[in-house]
This record gives C-alpha cells, structure tokens and sequence, in this order.
C-alpha cells in the first residue's frame, strides 16, 4: 500500500499533462458566434484533408466532413506539429445503432490551407495575404 502511493507520488508529477494544460492552447478560441469552442475536454489534434468536395478531419478514426463556418485558418501557439497543424473541437454523441456522429464546433487548419480549401481568407477579418489588388 505504501509502496503504491510513494510510487503515485513520484511518477505523477513527472511527465503527465494535467488536462486544464493540455488544452491551454485552444482556451482563447471563439466559434463565429463568440462561444467557446473547448470545453476542457472537445478539443484536439487532428490530421486534415482537403477534397473537392471540402475539408474533412480524422475525429476517432473517422474522417468527418467539417463545415466551412466552423472553419478558423490561424497557428495555435504550443501546437506540437503532430498533426500538421490541424485541431478539431466538437463532441461526439452515438446513435441507437451504436455508429457515432460528429458534430463540429470549431475546426483550425494552418493559414496556408485557406487558398486551397476555397476560402475567402482569415477568419479573424483580416486580408487574405494571398490575394493580390489588381
């Protein structure tokens, strides 16, 4: 018994990320309507693709069709990279028939992806960089 709780005491500490801090880099995100988009638990990395018929994630082995709104082109400040700079936030609720079905609240691609999934630029209201004036 004592044994166990030295050893609780010691490894605990030393390399686990106590949840409030793993999700310090999506705390200040706002969806279009000024709400949070994480709720301590609904954010996380997630590799992207863009098709031509738009984007999708991969949220819990699934690749998810992420609608344009919810959509924000910025770097996350402390994004590790693993994902190549996509976060997806949203829950996820199962059916009677046990499938599961995704509903995104905020989805973050890296600001390059903005011209190649057809969007009219960042979301935070700036010009798009990539846009010349004739």
């Amino acid at each position: 018994m004592w044994i166990r709780l030295i050893l609780s005491a010691i490894f605990f500490p030393l390399g686990f990320p106590l949840p409030a801090e793993a999700h310090d880099i999506y705390s200040h995100l706002r969806d279009s309507w000024g709400n949070s988009c994480c709720n301590d638990e609904d954010c996380r990395p997630a590799p992207y693709r863009v098709t031509p018929m738009g984007v999708q994630m991969l949220v819990d082995g699934e690749w998810v069709e992420v609608p344009g709104y919810t959509i924000q082109y910025r770097a996350l400040s402390g994004d590790a990279g693993r994902t190549g700079g996509g976060h997806w936030c949203g829950r996820s609720y199962q059916k009677v028939d046990n499938s599961v079905f995704h509903v995104t609240q905020c989805a973050v691609l890296p600001p390059s992806t903005a011209a190649l999934s057809g969007s009219p630029g960042p979301s935070d209201g700036s010009p798009d960089p990539l846009e010349s004036e004739p």
